[in-house]
């Protein structure tokens, strides 16, 4: 369902992303973690279509992103840390808007499935900028949950949830994931990974330390000594010596 290959983004001298290689399948939730500059948001805002690979190529849904963006587009959602919602508009006209973005038809049953999950109903009618930051980061999730796609890419969702929030959005993810739909997360909470993560891919300045299942990290911590936890893996991981290239 993703497929990155020889991934590479430079801004000028510097060097954000350079050489990935991965794939995602229908099932798999991947977490992307990394310290902050590792090339996370970079490696989100290409698949996203945001910004174009300096070199490699990347594909959504077997549609090649540069050839077939429309195509590549419309097979996946994409929910960033910050939602960027129109402020004059009501949660469920962001929700028609996005049905007719998408040309979903008979929307209205999905859409109120989806309030109701995420405890949105007695706010249907509120513009967004009425909205506190976690309801708006909610909003942003029913937006992207509702045309079903097989896709689905999430950039910090915890931001601003409250505790019943995040098990309802932990729940959601594994539950598409069961259904066959092919899962991003990034995240700088490594418990988030160790709840619903099947796979794990580590960046440091901008290159893969580890990509693979979580079992296989597992490993590593054995290697470190009983008690190591996956933040102690990940710290071993990220802190050996680096090129001189600069992550972003």
């Amino acid at each position: 369902m993703i497929e990155v290959v020889d991934f590479h983004k430079s801004y000028g001298d510097v060097v954000a992303v350079s050489g990935l290689s991965f794939r995602v399948e229908p099932g798999q939730i991947v977490g992307l973690v990394g310290r902050n500059g590792a090339g996370k948001t970079t490696t989100f805002r290409a698949l996203s279509g945001v910004i174009p690979p300096t070199l490699g190529r990347l594909a959504i849904n077997g549609f090649d992103l540069h050839q077939s963006p429309v195509e590549a587009k419309r097979s996946f959602a994409y929910v960033p840390d910050t939602p960027p919602l129109f402020d004059l508009l009501t949660v469920w006209e962001h929700l028609e808007f996005v049905a007719a973005a998408y040309q979903v038809q008979d929307f209205q049953s999905r859409a109120e499935d989806l309030l109701e999950q995420f405890e949105l109903t007695d706010r249907r009618d509120t513009v967004a900028q009425e909205l506190s930051r976690g309801m708006r980061q909610k909003v942003g999730i029913c937006c992207g949950y509702l045309h079903r796609p097989p896709v689905m890419l999430f950039d910090e969702p915890l931001t601003g949830l409250d505790p019943q929030a995040i098990r309802i959005l932990k729940n959601s993810i594994i539950d598409y994931a069961d259904q066959g739909v092919a899962i991003m997360i990034s995240s700088h909470l490594l418990s988030l990974v160790e709840d619903v993560c099947t796979d794990l891919l580590i960046l440091s300045d901008g290159r893969e330390r580890f990509c693979g299942p979580l079992k296989q990290l597992h490993r590593h911590a054995l290697e470190l000594g009983v008690q190591a936890s996956l933040e102690d893996v990940f710290f071993h991981l990220t802190e050996k010596p680096q090129t001189a290239e600069a992550g972003r």
